[in-house]
């Protein structure tokens, strides 16, 4: 590889990437060589920074881009075909590219030109995009330490270095950690109540782990922490004890051994609130809030008590329902509930209520069938058609679907990937949305749409649980705000530029249409007859979509008020661990307390490896903006095809296609014609007397 520049596939600037050919042996020498390239550019950019938007914020968004596509591809196959090898390769030279960009954030000569801009006449005649990019590069250099001068500066980036490497080493632990356990059922009575559904994806992952004979009628069966195995383990399971050995395992991954991501966490926590200090924040959630849409931390905990208190007696409510149902069937657990009790007695609970089970609903959520009723609703309500493009594009993975959307007329607007299938050895868990390359002037934006859901069991498809096909709506709502955005501003369209509180809004929106009949009735088709779901079964999911909500509520709000504590409050030398944190906040916000070897932050990626630091409310925050906004199509009538179209086409031309053009509340009073209220949330939670 004498000559990089002709050989890497990481210097070629076409998209999307040839996965196929981003080994692990081209990251470091093709990144060397770009980052050697775009330096040059750099030196270019700050020797001619003069205050004109073409001289400063045109060359400042092409090496932006140049290197968010080289790095972003190899960010990507770290999450979704990870290995030793790429791993080494990215710890080798992920220090020189935190080292480029943190150069660029404190560039003094592109920080005076802005300034300048900013300041100049002709700032009030550029477009409101160009203002607010110009403003938000001008808040993110003071963010990343542009006014910090000598020993602060050195040490502010010797601490952006090390997070960068924390939050990689603390990924891959739990990734490691996840695909290290196993739980081997090699008896009928280990295996006792698990649906035929798990027990064929158990046996196969048996097989996979070098059980040869393993049968979905004999066994043995491969249980492993990954949500398609471990959640219908922990919900069907009638052996108390190995759903006890699963939960604790659960809730201790990634705190013991090699493994261990304790020093992390408080390493973590500590380097932030040092970060924030030298840039004269109060704190790292103060410091974090400083770039998103709540005006400050009493604001975002105002909104979180106002839901706690909506939510706790409920949850407390649906706690003893559990107990209850325990005693009544008379389980010696009735009287000692425990945390690994709560989805094996809440799947009871369901099952008695609604007549109908998570397992019953699976066959009739084929995923063919489900992304053509995706797309089917897409078209209405957005204008678009995603017809399939397989072999159109380069893949990293035989099971990875490539797809491309049109407008009504035909004309190419996006394209995305979708890999839906989880492979613990080497994807990370969870779901998400990522972009490839994003719009600009002459190139049409392409997304990352990744799953953890059940793979394909012999020759049957992949068919989802009702709770995937909610995951997958809420990705491709990420999805759409990347790929229908009309701004040509690469640092505005899209995804970019949002407030990180305000980015959910579209994904949750979509969640939304798993409850309307037309949508959900013709995404079904059960995978041996072709029958759509049954009229009482669509009637009793609609029915069962508050049960438990007030668990499920504190749940997520136990999250937020925990990460929330750890980056306003905890300090290193005080007299709590993050852990005792983690503990206090639970006695207001858990009605079963947690296990006291529980370690669930070893294993929180969305805060310790993720981009929600101090940002987890964003759920909840955006929650209310997304229910707000689906409660225009109620009010417009969701049986009227017509009002249902326009109100979706206003959604599309305000919160999908201004991206970050517009402060996230301008967008949402343009489509919504006010601001939020947090009624609609609490109406669909069932929680608005509560209120």
């Amino acid at each position: 590889m004498s000559d990089p520049s002709f050989t890497n596939p990481l210097l070629d600037r076409s998209a999307p990437p040839c996965f196929e050919h981003v080994t692990p042996d081209v990251v470091v020498p093709g990144m060397r060589a770009l980052l050697a390239e775009q330096a040059g550019e750099l030196d270019r950019l700050e020797a001619r920074a003069a205050p004109i938007w073409d001289a400063v914020v045109e060359p400042l968004t092409r090496i932006t881009d140049t290197l968010s596509l080289a790095w972003g591809t190899v960010g990507h196959l770290m999450g979704v075909r990870n290995s030793d090898a790429l791993r080494r390769a990215h710890e080798e030279v992920q220090p020189e590219v935190v080292a480029f960009f943190i150069r660029m954030g404190q560039s003094k000569p592109i920080h005076r030109a802005l300034k300048a801009i900013r300041n100049g006449d002709g700032f009030a005649s550029m477009d409101a995009s160009q203002r607010r990019i110009v403003e938000s590069l001008l808040r993110d250099a003071e963010l990343s330490g542009v006014g910090l001068e000598g020993e602060a500066q050195t040490r502010f980036n010797a601490i952006q270095t090390e997070l960068a490497e924390l939050s990689t080493r603390f990924s891959n632990h739990v990734l490691d950690a996840t695909k290290a356990f196993a739980l081997m059922l090699r008896t009928r009575e280990e295996a006792d109540g698990l649906p035929k559904s798990l027990l064929e994806l158990a046996a196969q992952a048996a097989r996979q782990a070098g059980e040869d004979g393993a049968s979905t009628e004999e066994g043995p069966w491969r249980i492993a922490l990954d949500m398609p195995s471990a959640v219908p383990f922990l919900q069907h399971s009638r052996r108390r004890d190995l759903r006890e050995r699963l939960y604790r395992a659960q809730v201790t991954r990634a705190s013991n051994g090699d493994l261990d991501n304790t020093p992390l966490v408080e390493r973590i926590l500590g380097l932030r609130g040092e970060q924030a200090s030298l840039l004269g924040f109060e704190s790292y959630a103060a410091l974090s809030l400083a770039s998103k849409m709540a005006p400050g931390v009493p604001a975002v905990e105002r909104l979180l008590e106002e839901l706690r208190e909506a939510s706790f007696d409920a949850a407390a409510h649906d706690l003893d329902e559990l107990r209850a149902l325990a005693r009544e069937e008379g389980a010696p657990e009735a009287d000692k509930f425990r945390n690994w009790d709560v989805a094996f007695w809440a799947e009871r609970l369901r099952e008695r209520r609604y007549a109908y089970s998570d397992e019953e609903l699976r066959p009739y959520f084929p995923l063919p069938r489900v992304l053509d009723g995706l797309f089917a609703l897409a078209e209405r309500l957005f204008g678009v058609r995603v017809r399939a493009a397989d072999g159109e594009a380069p893949v990293w993975h035989p099971d990875v679907r490539y797809f491309r959307i049109e407008d009504a007329n035909g004309a190419p607007r996006a394209s995305f990937y979708l890999d839906p299938y989880s492979r613990p050895a080497e994807k990370r868990g969870g779901a998400w949305m990522d972009e490839c390359v994003g719009r600009a002037p002459g190139r049409l934006p392409i997304a990352y749409l990744i799953c953890n859901q059940v793979p394909p069991v012999g020759n049957r498809p992949s068919c989802m649980t009702f709770d995937e096909v909610h995951t997958l709506f809420h990705e491709f709502g990420h999805g759409l705000q990347h790929m229908l955005t009309t701004v040509d501003q690469p640092l505005a369209a899209g995804i970019r530029n949002i407030e990180w509180d305000a980015v959910e809004l579209p994904s949750q929106f979509m969640e939304n249409w798993c409850y309307h009949r037309e949508t959900l009735l013709g995404l079904s088709g059960h995978v041996e007859t072709g029958a759509r779901l049954p009229d009482e079964l669509f009637e009793k999911i609609c029915a069962a979509r508050t049960f438990r909500a007030g668990s499920d509520m504190l749940r997520q709000l136990y999250f937020a008020c925990t990460d929330l504590e750890l980056h306003h409050r905890w300090r290193p030398d005080g007299p709590e661990t993050p852990f005792d944190v983690q503990r206090r906040v639970a006695t207001r916000t858990a009605v079963l307390p947690p296990l006291p070897e529980d370690r669930f932050l070893c294993a929180f990626t969305h805060i310790f490896a993720g981009g929600y630091a101090a940002g987890y409310y964003s759920y909840k925050w955006a929650e209310v903006l997304s229910a707000d906004a689906f409660s225009a199509f109620e009010e417009a009538g969701l049986d009227d095809a017509r009002a249902v179209a326009a109100t979706g086409r206003r959604f599309r031309d305000t919160v999908l296609a201004l991206g970050g053009s517009r402060h996230p509340m301008e967008v949402f009073e343009a489509f919504r014609g006010r601001g939020p209220s947090t009624a609609a949330l609490l109406r669909q939670a069932g929680l608005s007397e509560a209120a």
